[in-house]
């Protein structure tokens, strides 16, 4: 996982190379941007319903476990 200074530093690239980009770039990267959401939102879903019907079942989930597995996931996109 990134520093707040160094997720700093990048978004502030980021919004120089944004500045300088043709508009049909900036309406691809929107696109792009938008997609992640979406996938990330449904995978955030996908877990959750994985971890309900794991509940149902009676097969119990520690909530700092689960924590642990979110940080650790986190850090391997991030990385």
């Amino acid at each position: 996982m990134k520093t707040k200074y160094e997720r700093e530093q990048l978004i502030n690239t980021i919004n120089v190379l944004l500045n300088q980009a043709y508009d049909s770039t900036l309406d691809e990267i929107y696109a792009s941007l938008i997609k992640i959401e979406k996938e990330e939102e449904e995978e955030d879903l996908r877990a959750y319903y994985a971890a309900k019907s794991d509940v149902e079942n009676n097969s119990l989930i520690a909530w700092g476990d689960i924590k642990k597995e979110i940080a650790n996931e986190g850090k391997k996109d991030v990385a």
